[in-house]
Order: structure tokens, then sequence, then C-alpha cells
């Protein structure tokens, strides 16, 4: 990608979260890296840029690039322009695909912090060959969905020995508010369950995973470490799954179970009435209006909120002889720390030595080692809380 002109475009700078990527970016880019902001709205983007300039002086001649999800040449024109694009900009099933077919067509590194199974999946189907034809990397879930999963899971293989059989389980808690943007995107994903569903089958027919590689997330609940474990299908264990299809480390078997940990078995009850409701709604077009007219895109908790928010995901993997438990754990987990992982994730695919990888790859494949470096670095905290000698591993 010699000869672009920007080493890192970041696109929906106005947007909650982008408004934080933007930020992390100003403060942590090296000298001399070249950036910019793409967005629709000229003179939000200008509001940002002044916001940057408050605190970050070099802010102030940040150029700001026109580019619209609606309109197609102006996202190539913006692919075409960088060698690493991330994107804020969601729900990705509505407006991603335009940025990353241009970005695959363009041979630009692509990154983004969709949760959304079913945008994976397309961008699989319709993208990944023209991606690994062109050299682009395009890396979804790069922020709380999926990188403290992805990039733990691959931590604590990596703490038990190689070529050896190997079960992980990850139990994940914390404590957040979600943004406007963040419900928009859920309440969409949850009215497209059907859609979801096809795509996925499709997904397996065209690249099915190896039999060697097993990722449950069903089951019943369970007792672990004095607290409830609640089988948990989201986005996270199937990015675990990829990445372990694709690296060696993984072991000649390895199968992976996740988890939400609670105190209480009548908060999973609670919640999931409340979910259950949601996803009725969602399919019933004037409810789903009117649920989105309470919680506006662009909106976020405040930074006193942020403040209090914490999450931590525990792990604990068994092979060859061996059981470890390690941690992933930081601060507020959908914003300021998913702001983090994204800027970090860009820094590390436009700036640092790694493998050679192409196509739709996950964090741990086409990052792993250093982005771990980067993020511990960054204040996110990677740990191994106890190892010993193996028992053996659940079943449940």
């Amino acid at each position: 990608m010699a000869g672009r002109e920007y080493d890192l475009v970041l696109f929906g700078a106005t947007g909650f979260t982008g408004g934080l990527t933007a930020e992390y970016l100003a403060a942590h880019v090296p000298v001399g890296c070249r950036w910019a902001l793409a967005g629709r709205d000229r003179g939000r983007l200008e509001a940002v840029r002044d916001r940057l300039a408050v605190t970050q002086p070099a802010a102030r001649d940040l150029p700001l690039l026109h580019a619209d999800a609606t309109e197609p040449d102006s996202v190539r024109a913006v692919a075409r322009s960088a060698r690493v694009v991330l994107t804020t900009v969601g729900p990705y099933a509505l407006y991603g695909e335009p940025l990353v077919a241009a970005c695959a067509a363009a041979g630009t590194d692509y990154l983004d912090l969709t949760g959304e199974p079913e945008f994976v999946d397309q961008m699989f189907l319709r993208h990944n060959d023209l991606a690994k034809r062109t050299g682009a990397r395009l890396v979804h879930a790069c922020g709380f969905d999926s990188i403290p999963h992805d990039l733990g899971a691959y931590f604590t293989v990596q703490q038990l020995p190689e070529d050896v059989p190997i079960t992980v389980e990850g139990h994940v808690r914390g404590s957040g508010t979600i943004s406007g943007g963040t419900f928009y995107s859920a309440l969409t994903a949850a009215s497209r369950g059907r859609q979801s569903l096809v795509t996925a089958r499709t997904r397996r027919a065209a690249d099915p995973p190896p039999a060697n590689r097993r990722i449950r997330t069903g089951g019943a609940p369970k007792r672990a470490g004095g607290r409830w474990a609640i089988p948990l299908a989201t986005i996270d264990p199937q990015i675990v799954g990829r990445s372990a299809a694709a690296l060696s480390r993984y072991g000649p078997d390895f199968t992976y179970r996740h988890y939400a940990s609670v105190k209480h078995l009548a908060t999973v009850a609670v919640a999931g009435t409340g979910i259950a409701a949601l996803v009725v709604l969602a399919q019933i077009p004037p409810a789903r209006r009117w649920l989105l007219s309470h919680r506006k895109p662009g909106a976020g908790p405040s930074a006193q909120k942020r403040a209090r928010s914490w999450f931590r995901v525990r792990f604990v993997g068994h092979g060859g002889g061996r059981r470890v438990i390690t941690e992933v754990s930081g601060g507020d987990p959908g914003y300021t720390e998913t702001a983090k992982m994204l800027g970090e994730s860009a820094l590390c695919l436009a700036y640092d030595d790694l493998p050679a990888t192409a196509g739709q790859v996950t964090t741990a494949a086409a990052m792993g080692n250093a982005l771990i470096d980067r993020l511990r670095a960054a204040g996110l905290v990677f740990q191994v809380v106890h190892a010993e000698s193996d028992v053996a591993p659940s079943r449940a």
C-alpha cells in the first residue's frame, strides 16, 4: 500500500463511540502518523476536530473526508486513500457493507465494532475471496465484542503445553450502560433472526468449521467459582472458534465453552424476560420504531457512569496435564475500553510486524501477541491468576 495518502482513516467520528475513538487516537497516534476523520456531515466533523484540538493541538490540522455509506463512490475514495480504515458506523447490517466491499477491492485493512453475526457471515461470503487476492485484512468485532474473549482465549491457550488437546471456558461479568447506537444495532439484529439463521447456515456450508474445533454455547446453568455460569450464545464464542480454526497453537483438538457469570439465577430470569420481550417487539415495525424513539443514536452514558463501569472475563483452561486460570479485565466495556481496543487495533495493523494474513481474519489470527502487548500498555489487564497440575475438566 505504498503511496497511500493516509495511514489511518476513522469513519464515524461524529457518533458517540466514534467520538471516543477519535479522542483516543488523537492522544495516542505516533508522531508522523497521517490520519483523517471521515463522515457525511462536514459541520459535525469540524466540531469533532475542534473538540480534539482543545487537548491535542496537533488535531487542529486533521483532514476531513466526505464519506457516506449510501454513496459507494465516496467510501471507495476513502478506502483507496488509506492503509487502514476503522469504522464505528452501525448497525452494520444496514450501513456496513459498502466500506467492506471498498476495502476488499482496494487492498485496504478494515476494522469495525460489529457484534452482529449475520453481518460477519455475509461479509465472509461476499468479500473474503476478493480480500485474499488483494491482501486486505477484514477484521470484525474489534471492541468489547470480541477482543477480551478472543485474545483472552488465545492468551490462555499459550499458558498450556503445545500439541495437546485443550479445553477452555470463558466466564464474563461486568457493569455498564448501553448507548443509543448500541441499542439500535441490537434491536436491528433482533428483528433479523430468520435472515441471520439462513446466513449462518450458508456460511457453515461454504466454510465448515474443522471437526476438531468445537464451540459450545448451549446446556444447563452450572455452579462455577461460587457463581452461576449461564451458557451465552453471543458472537464472542464464534470469533474464538474462527481463531482456533486458523491457528495450530490451539492444539490438535480444541473445545471452547462461553458463559455469563451471575450471582443469582433470578438475575437471569429477569434479564431473559426483558430480552425476550424486546425480541418479540423488534419483529413488529411500529413497536420497533417506538422503542428506537426512546434511545437515539449518538447519545451514550456520561463520563461519570463510564468511570463506574467495568468488565472481567475469567478463563479456565485444561491441557497437557495443566490447569490454568487467566483473566482479562478493564474499565467501561462498551465505550471507553472499546474505543481503546479499536484504536490500538488500527495502530497495530498500521505499524506492527505481524504475520502474513488476508481475507476475513480475527484479532487473534491477525494481531495476536502484538495487540495483547499494546492493550496491556494501554491499561487492560491480561494475567494468569492460577496454574496447577490438571484436574478433570468439566463436561457440563
